[in-house]
């Protein structure tokens, strides 16, 4: 199966945070940063997502819904964690709700170190982000077919 480029889709999601890496993830969006100049588009749907930036930590709140997020992304998909909150769990770590940063729960694959993690790192966050998503498109084309879809390929 090829895959045909596109514009990547990101969804963002504020874990639980002081709400600095959410505004500097909307000023990315702004003509002053403009991430759209890569092609990128944000949307509020997972399931047309490709890219999940993920602001603030992990709680017990929170977790069962960044899970559901990820699940509901079609694969390729790329986790991007911004902020030292979604890195590690910040200064929220030694909270007694808080389970860590978002790597806790879901798989990710690019970090965004800061506090607040300014716009321009957010950007080569997602721009390396993109590099990441390539390399997994590129995998699941050299993916051999499954066995059992081989079977019915030899019985047409």
């Amino acid at each position: 199966m090829s895959y045909v480029t596109k514009s990547p889709w990101i969804i963002h999601y504020d874990g639980s945070s002081c709400n600095g890496c959410d505004i500097e993830v909307l000023a990315c969006l702004t003509p002053m940063y403009d991430v759209e100049r890569f092609g990128i588009i944000n949307t509020g749907n997972p399931k047309h997502a490709d890219i999940f930036l993920v602001t603030g930590s992990v709680n017990e709140q929170n977790i069962n819904v960044v899970k559901q997020i990820y699940e509901q992304m079609p694969e390729p998909k790329v986790v991007v964690a911004i902020g030292i909150c979604a890195t590690s769990g910040g200064i929220f770590k030694e909270c007694y709700n808080v389970m860590g940063g978002i790597d806790t729960v879901i798989p990710v694959d690019v970090y965004v170190p800061g506090c607040a993690a300014r716009p321009e790192a957010i950007i080569d966050g997602v721009v390396k982000g993109l590099g990441v998503l390539a390399e997994k498109r590129a995998a699941m084309d050299q993916k051999p077919a499954a066995p059992a879809e081989a079977e019915e390929k030899e019985e047409a």
